[in-house]
Order: structure tokens, then C-alpha cells, then sequence
């Protein structure tokens, strides 16, 4: 142990006491050995550092920060270096607000399309995602401060997500949902990890050996810290023997407790607390030195002109039909839509950022030259229908040359905490879109949002441009890829589905009750569209450009290819070329092709360049669940060179040696999983993938509700009281949505509707504890008086402590 002297002169009190939050952001510190407090604050694409009373909702303001595109924008991108400066920036203004560890960024996959996190999140690709974050960890630490890479691990849903059981076969886990975290871990070095909510296979994550011993540490060597998510721990003493060193936010010195007699009973051997204090110790130490030189303010408009340029490459474009792009500064043009007054350029939740500044369309509309012959917003943000706004459009659409229509999803769809009821936008949008064709069908949609959407009404519009959430500079960037001044560059990281129903994790999103299972195996996103040969709207990696780039000359070897790319137009312009390898042998079940590896260039016109991708030890591998570890198939693996998965430009085959492994499935066993076509799977067969039989995924509405059982629940409680709670809960969310209040109405849904009881002691800061959620879970089974008694008892007993101990 690196700070064993320090440990040694700690006494078991202390060292309990690191292991959970002074409050809200902070750790704890101890003055007497020169210990002192770190602060944590959200991150993922901006500092939310609040100013006020703390919370983890964003309700409070936090102080001003470069509000940078979102994560699912920047990998658009596909632009590594890019995300790297981003995480210096972001590193920059961590440190002159004086944070230590910055939560960010998130890497879980986007396994269904309704994830309501989705905008916080790179690809569904996991090459793609942890390439990305290794980038903006390196680039967040390189500032000196520790970056904290999350939800460690399958967190795909947010309904229910403290308490879900996801259930999953372990080569999937592997393949899918752990390789982006180990290349974070491994390539980007991160010096922190968050644990997530939800339960793995019947264990908690931030208590699972296998996940957090087995594989973090031991596999992938990781020696820095383990942090919960907020209120995220279940059993303390089960998160510390795991290696989980630190739990947020504070619970006022309760689990201190449960570690300290823990050990005294021999529970818990003290030298593996002493690791875990050692651990952060040198996190504490190792980010702290930054802020011992004068600290310097970030050069404000520096940073905003990054966010721009981050916008800019992200932005893509979907269609160009008679070429109605870039738009020619004669054309008179109008503008419609709401999001064109206020920018979509945002998710909502933690991760919500107070800008610096903020660009507006309508402002930055005289900047790039275009012909503004006014604007009309058409429609309500929030979906209800106004006749009189749209019939303005429709008018003002009449005298235009171009209609610049804004559309996308608002801010209370797409919401930490809650999953998207559909795919479709908003149906007040769609019948404004339709109007307006009658009357001018030269459209130009301008798409805000922050995850795929259902676009039936494609047809209607010559133009769609896309521009995710794209951050405080957003609505300027957008204006200069519209006007031509940006060739844009952006490919999609995500697969763009016809329908919702075409997704294969369409009949198992989201767990209801007690259980979500992940079926389709490791065929999500493309993996499943090409190799089950299922049309979709727009492939993963698909991108248009304002030229065109021809690719050619492609030689492989044993280390990696080689190919030349020309640009053919007559345009400036950058390409993001994509590897896809395929195993040729059909022993072992797999996607058609996976990515591999990608490169963007810029090419003036004529230009040819050469690029390079080497292969990696990611290239050919699969996990091998009987020899349980990776391996690779002796086999010919096809090799492809592609501007999208579905736009294959150049192919070869190649020969790699095995490492001659038994072969891990019986293919009569599992035929859905050998054909790729996996959206119904059987229970049985999803049985014998996993290898075990599939617990039961309802509630048993029989048993006593416990502390890891929800507030919903409370509907089938014997208490009459926790029924009438519960239909007032109800009641004031579908009572507030009904007036427009659907923020406050989210809230409810999010921090109280779906809270686990244990939720109520980890996550009111010690106002209410253990004891006194044992009374109330004796009123909601039934007991009302009993547990009234109780309660009251317990917050006297823990009061006369609290004066005790001051």
C-alpha cells in the first residue's frame, strides 16, 4: 500500500468515514492527518457545480459552464482527437471551479432507442463508445483532476433502474456492454469508476465479486476508485467487500457504522478497508495537486468556439434531395418552428449545464447571409395543438422560397429517470409538417433531439439535417452547415429503424417489475439489422456531404490495412471511413460484421490521402463462455471498408490463426441465435443461452414490501395508508401533466414513484435512516400504529446521537 504509514495512524473511525460523503458532492476529510475533502460534480458534456443547497436532480442552478454537445452528438463526430480537446476543456473549467472528479462520461449502450439516458450516451457500438471516452478521459485528465466513467454496467433503462435485475448471458456481457468500459479503463486510464443502480444476473453491480473483482481489477488491472451512483448502494459492507470504496452522497456517519461493526464481528477483515482507504487516498492526493498552483478562469470564448466546432463536425445530414443544401443566399427563406426561438440543445436531469452563453437561430440568422422573411414557431413545445400557430406558419411558409422547419423532441421527453413512451415526435410537429407541404413542399427539417426517432413523415421534407443536442453554440453551427460556410461531416452512431417494432429488444424494454432480459443477445443495433437482413431508415454510420469521396487500393496485413481515399468533388470536406471485419466460419454464432476501427480525413477537392488502420487485440476476438476467456476462431474473416455498415466501399478476406479453443455452443441448441433473427427468442432458449433457468420477472405481491421493494409497489400494500400515498402520487403526476406542469409531473415519477424505500434513508442525506424506514415499512405492510411508534422512537434516539455528538 502506497499510504500504509498514514493508514496506521488512523483510527477504525476514520477510515469508515472516508468511505462515504461529507454531503452531497463532497468526501470526507480529516484535518488532523491532512486529509482533505473532494468535490464531485456532473459532467458528462459541462460542469454542473450548483450554487445553492445541493441536489442531484439539477432543480438548484449550478455555476455558469461551456454547455458542449452531448455525448450522443459528439460521437457523430467519429473524431477522436476532437473528443480529447473537448475533455481538456472540460478539464479546464473542473479545475478553476474547483472539482476533483468530474462524472463523465457515461458509456452504457443503447440497446433499445427508448433509453431516456440515451442523449448521455455514445453508440450502440461499443468500439465506437470506448474510443470516444478513452478520448475524454485522457483529455479530462490531462488537466490533473480524475475523470469517473459510468454506469458500471448494463444500466439500459431508467424506469426502475435502482432496483431492475437485468439479466444477461456473460459472452454478451463481455462483447457488448463491458468492452467500451475496458477500453475507458485500459486505454484511457480513468481514475474513477461509478457503479450503476441496477442489479446484474441477481446481484447488485456496486456488490457483485464477479463484476467489480473478477473483472475490473483483476482482468483489467484497474487500482483506482469505485464510486456509487447517488443513493446507489444496497448493502455497504457487500459494496466494500466487492472493492466499491466509495459511497455518495452522505448518509450522516450511518453505514460508517455498519463497516465499524462489521469488522468488530469479524465480518469484514479491516486490511481490506485499509485498501480501499489507500485507494483514496491517492485519488484524493493525486487531484488535489492541480489546485495548489494559483488557479486561472477558462477563457470563456475560446471554449464556446470549441463547442462550436464540436457542433459543426457532429451535425449530419440525412437527405438532400435536388440538392436543396447548401442553401443559396437569394433564396428567401422562412423560419418555423419553436425550437428555432429555443434551442433543443440540451438533455435533461443531472447532467443539465447553466451556459456561458447561449446562440439562437433567429439571432445568428443575419451572420450567415440568409434572407429571413420572418419566423413563425407553428407549434406548442409541449404537444398540444394550436390551429391559429400553425395556420400563421402556413402563411408566412406561402411567401418563402426554402422553409427552414425546427422539430424535435422537448426537454421533458427525453429525461434522466424516464424512458420514452414512443418513437414518434410530437404529433402537433407532424401535422405542421403536412400543412406546410400543402403550401410550399420546399422543406428543409432541422432535427433536435437526442436519440432516434420514428420518420414516417419523411417524404414531406427535400432537407434533414440533424443536429442532436448540440450544445450551446448549436444553433449557430447548424446555420453555417445550412448556408454551406461547414461541409458537414457528422455519421450516425446509431441505427435509425424503420419502426420501433423493427428493434429485436422491442418485446423485453423496459423491465417492469423485478427483472428486464436482454434476449437478443449480442445482436443490438446494427448487429442485428444486417445480419438478420432487416431494412432500416438510416444505417449506422450513414452520413451525406456536400462532396463526394471514392475509396480504393485497399492491401491487408497482418497488423492492419491500408487504403486510399479521393475527394472527387468540388468541395472541402472531411470522411469518416469505417472497418468492419466478419468471421467467414459459421461455428459460433455472430454478427454479420462488426466495426473494428475507423479514421477521419479531410480531403480538399481532388485530394488523396492514405489512411491507415491497424488492428488491435479487439479485431478477431469473441468470448469464449466455456473456456471463459477471450479467444480467437481460426477462420477467414472478410474485411470491409465501409462510408456506413450498409455502404460497403472496398472487401477483402483475410486468414487468422485460432487459439484453437472448444467451440462453446451446440448450434441445435440455439438456432434463433445462429440465424441472427432474434426478436422472438424463446424463454427455453434463452435458457440455454445463459445457461440457467430465468427468474421470475413479476412481483410477488404475497410478501411484505422491504427496502429494496419501489413506492409503486405501495398499490398492492396491506397498509391502506401506503394505498392512499400511493394514489396520491398518482394523482398529482397525471394531475399535473393534465395542466402542463410535466417537469414537476417527471420529478414524481423519477425521484419518488420508482424510488426503492432504502432510497428514502441513502438519499435525504440522514434526515431519515435505516431504523426509521423499518417503522415505515411497517405502516405501509399494515402495521400502522406499531410503525408510526417506531419511526418517532428512532428520531428521537437519532437526534439525542446528533446533540450528542456535537
Amino acid at each position: 500500500m502506497k499510504y500504509k504509514e498514514l493508514i496506521n495512524k488512523m483510527t477504525l473511525e476514520e477510515k469508515a468515514s472516508l468511505m462515504s460523503g461529507k454531503d452531497f458532492w463532497q468526501t470526507q476529510d480529516i484535518e488532523r492527518l491532512g486529509i482533505n475533502s473532494m468535490f464531485l460534480a456532473d459532467g458528462p458534456h459541462g460542469i454542473r457545480k450548483q450554487k445553492e443547497a445541493a441536489d442531484h436532480l439539477g432543480l438548484n442552478a449550478s455555476i455558469p459552464a461551456t454547455c458542449f454537445p452531448t455525448a450522443a452528438t459528439v460521437a457523430n463526430s467519429w473524431n477522436e482527437a476532437l473528443g480529447e480537446k473537448v475533455g481538456e476543456y472540460l478539464g479546464e473549467e473542473a479545475v478553476a471551479q474547483k472539482v476533483n472528479v468530474l462524472l463523465g462520461p457515461g458509456i452504457n449502450m443503447k440497446r433499445n432507442p427508448l433509453c431516456g439516458r440515451n442523449f448521455e450516451y455514445f453508440s450502440e457500438d461499443p468500439y465506437l463508445a470506448g474510443k470516444l471516452a478513452a478520448a475524454y478521459i485522457s483529455g479530462i485528465q490531462s488537466r490533473g483532476i480524475s475523470a469517473c466513467v459510468k454506469h458500471f454496467a448494463v444500466n439500459n433503462q431508467e424506469e426502475r433502474r435502482m432496483s431492475i435485475d437485468t439479466i444477461v448471458d456473460e459472452r454478451t456481457l463481455r462483447e457488448i456492454y463491458l468492452t467500451a468500459f475496458e477500453i475507458a479503463v485500459k486505454e484511457g486510464g480513468t481514475k474513477t469508476v461509478m457503479s450503476a443502480y441496477n442489479m446484474l444476473n441477481g446481484a447488485y453491480t456496486n456488490e457483485s465479486l464477479h463484476l467489480m473483482r473478477t473483472i475490473l481489477r483483476d482482468e483489467w488491472a484497474y487500482d483506482g476508485v469505485v464510486v456509487t451512483d447517488w443513493g446507489g448502494s444496497n448493502d455497504r459492507v457487500s459494496g466494500l467487500l466487492a472493492g466499491n470504496e466509495l459511497e455518495m452522497p452522505t448518509t450522516a456517519g450511518e453505514t460508517n457504522k455498519e463497516i465499524i461493526e462489521a469488522i468488530n464481528e469479524g465480518k469484514l477483515d479491516e486490511a481490506r478497508l485499509d485498501e480501499c482507504v489507500d485507494r483514496l487516498l491517492e485519488l484524493i492526493f493525486t487531484t488535489e495537486e492541480v489546485f495548489n498552483t494559483p488557479l486561472r478562469d477558462f477563457d470563456v470564448e475560446e471554449h464556446h468556439r470549441l463547442a462550436q466546432q464540436v457542433a459543426e463536425e457532429s451535425i449530419v445530414l440525412l437527405k438532400n434531395e435536388d440538392d436543396i443544401l447548401p442553401l443559396r443566399k437569394d433564396k428567401k427563406v422562412a423560419v418555423i418552428g419553436d425550437f428555432a426561438k429555443e434551442a433543443r440543445y440540451q438533455g435533461a436531469g443531472s447532467s443539465i449545464v447553466n451556459p456561458t452563453r447561449l446562440e439562437n437561430t433567429l439571432d445568428a440568422l443575419e451572420e450567415t447571409g440568409l434572407v429571413s422573411i420572418g419566423y413563425e414557431p407553428g407549434f406548442e413545445r409541449y404537444g398540444k395543438k394550436n390551429r391559429k400557430k400553425m395556420a400563421k406558419a402556413c402563411a408566412l411558409a406561402k411567401q418563402a422560397d426554402v422553409i427552414l422547419l425546427y422539430i424535435g423532441l422537448d426537454e421533458v421527453t427525453e429525461a434522466e429517470g424516464l424512458d420514452r413512451q414512443s418513437m414518434a415526435i410530437p404529433e402537433n410537429q407532424i401535422e405542421l409538417l403536412h400543412a406546410l407541404h400543402e403550401v410550399n413542399p420546399n422543406i428543409v427539417a432541422v432535427l433536435s433531439c437526442g436519440s432516434a426517432v420514428e420518420m414516417p413523415w419523411i417524404g414531406k421534407v427535400k432537407g434533414l439535417l440533424h443536429g442532436y443536442l448540440s450544445g450551446q453554440a448549436g444553433a449557430k453551427a447548424i446555420l453555417r452547415v445550412l448556408s454551406g460556410e461547414v461541409n458537414p461531416s457528422g455519421k450516425l452512431a446509431e441505427t435509425y429503424p424503420l419502426q420501433y417494432e423493427d428493434i429485436p429488444s422491442s418485446k423485453q424494454f423496459p423491465g417492469k417489475e423485478v427483472s428486464v432480459e436482454y434476449r437478443e443477445g449480442p445482436f443490438i443495433g446494427y448487429r442485428y439489422f444486417d445480419t438478420a437482413n432487416v431494412n432500416v431508415l438510416f444505417p449506422f454510420g450513414y452520413g451525406l456531404s456536400y462532396t463526394t469521396f471514392v475509396y480504393s487500393d485497399l492491401k491487408v496485413s497482418k497488423d492492419g490495412i491500408h487504403f486510399n481515399i479521393t475527394n472527387t468533388g468540388d468541395t472541402a470536406g472531411m470522411e469518416a471511413a469505417q472497418l468492419y471485419v466478419g468471421c467467414q466460419s459459421e461455428k459460433i454464432f455472430r454478427p454479420k460484421k462488426e466495426l473494428k476501427g475507423f479514421a477521419k480525413v479531410f480531403l480538399s477537392p481532388g485530394e488523396t490521402k492514405t489512411v491507415t488502420i491497424s488492428f488491435d487485440d479487439k479485431t478477431f476476438r469473441y468470448f469464449n463462455v466455456n473456456t471463459n476467456q477471450w479467444e480467437i476462431e481460426e477462420a477467414d474473416y472478410k474485411i470491409m471498408i465501409g462510408a456506413s455498415s450498409a455502404d460497403i466501399r472496398l472487401t477483402a478476406t483475410h486468414y487468422v490463426e485460432g487459439t484453437g479453443a472448444p467451440l462453446p455452443y451446440e448450434r441445435e441448441k440455439l438456432p434463433t441465435y445462429y440465424s441472427g433473427k432474434v426478436a422472438k427468442v424463446s424463454v427455453e432458449e434463452f435458457e440455454q443461452l445463459i445457461g440457467r433457468k430465468v427468474p421470475v420477472s413479476t412481483w410477488d405481491r404475497t410478501k411484505p414490501l422491504g427496502y429494496n421493494d419501489t413506492i409503486a409497489q405501495c398499490q398492492y400494500a396491506k397498509g391502506c395508508f401506503a394505498r392512499f400515498a400511493f394514489r396520491s402520487i398518482t394523482f398529482a403526476h397525471w394531475f399535473l401533466r393534465k395542466i402542463g406542469k410535466r417537469s414537476t409531473a417527471n420529478l414524481i415519477m423519477m425521484s419518488v414513484y420508482h424510488m426503492p424505500f432504502r432510497g428514502i434513508a441513502r438519499m435525504t442525506g440522514g434526515i431519515v435512516n435505516m431504523p426509521m424506514l423499518d417503522g415505515m415499512l411497517m405502516i405501509v405492510n399494515g402495521r400502522f400504529f406499531k410503525g408510526l411508534r417506531h419511526v418517532l422512537r428512532e428520531r428521537k434516539k437519532m437526534l439525542r446521537a446528533t446533540k450528542g455528538n456535537d
